[in-house]
């Protein structure tokens, strides 16, 4: 089955690292931050050394952005992927617990869920269940980059495991913040009151001067990655500069606030856990 999409420009574009090594001429200084309640990973430390090989995959390297750690991320996984022309794999995960958003920010993946097979141009939207039977693989004749959002499924006795799709941001109407004149607007890819799902990884757009007008604090824990623009964005008790590249982690309850300063658009894929209580133990 081919993407809608796939063969058409799409209406965005997204940030993509590609490696390579700053010259020693470059200063250290950096805005790469690690506090108690948030992280930033901006894109200038996502250089060829620090990524990592994954098991069964070919001509592939990835930069893993959030992993489950003490004092880290404690709900999800977070990678960019880049795969290069006849990589991939036939085996991509080996936890049967973990679920997966694929989201596509440069080249051309193939996708192959249960069988069916999906060509995902940028702006492709993947969710895969846990368990599912899936293989990604490069066939063109140049890198393919992605984010792979992986989360151990939250089964509920009564609730179904969501099933797999795929499609395209260009084909998803975003849904305009309340009293914002769309200035602030969320493309959701799944409905917020579908209680199968217990993460969203959605996409969140600003225009120049729009804001998160209070500093939310909430029980859900964030990972942002910026597809496009600049902004600057309140984290605990700090006011960060980020742009189109960073990636940035919250903790749950982390104090967090916006201003979208333009010239152009600001927008990030945003995860977060969702429908399920708290965990009491662990």
């Amino acid at each position: 089955m081919e993407d809608k999409s796939a063969n058409r420009q799409t209406r965005r574009s997204y940030y993509a690292p590609d490696g390579g090594h700053p010259p020693q001429t470059d200063l250290v200084t950096d805005r790469a931050m690690f506090r108690e309640a948030y992280a930033v990973i901006p894109k200038g430390t996502m250089r060829d050394i620090v990524t990592s090989n994954l098991p069964f995959w070919e001509k592939t390297r990835a930069w893993i952005l959030a992993r489950p750690l003490s004092g880290f991320a404690e709900t999800f996984s977070q990678y960019i992927v880049e795969v290069l022309p006849g990589g991939g794999s036939e085996k991509p995960d080996t936890d049967p617990s973990a679920q997966a958003v694929l989201f596509v920010v440069e080249g051309q993946l193939t996708v192959s869920i249960a069988g069916q097979e999906h060509e995902m141009a940028p702006g492709g939207y993947a969710y895969i269940p846990p368990g599912g039977d899936w293989r990604a693989h490069n066939k063109a004749d140049s890198p393919v980059r992605f984010h792979w959002v992986r989360k151990a499924y939250e089964q509920v006795d009564g609730i179904d495991v969501p099933e797999a799709f795929v499609v395209n941001e260009a084909d998803v109407e975003p849904i305009p913040m309340p009293g914002t004149e769309g200035k602030w607007a969320t493309s959701r890819f799944v409905a917020p009151d579908d209680m199968r799902h217990d993460m969203h990884v959605n996409i969140v757009t600003f225009q120049p001067g729009a804001v998160i007008p209070f500093a939310e604090t909430h029980v859900m824990e964030h990972g942002l990655y910026v597809l496009e623009g600049k902004a600057v964005y309140r984290l605990n008790e700090d006011w960060v500069e980020v742009e189109a590249g960073d990636f940035m982690w919250l903790r749950a309850f982390c104090p967090q606030a916006c201003y979208a300063g333009g010239p152009g658009p600001f927008r990030y894929l945003l995860y977060k856990d969702v429908n399920r209580h708290p965990r009491l133990s662990f």
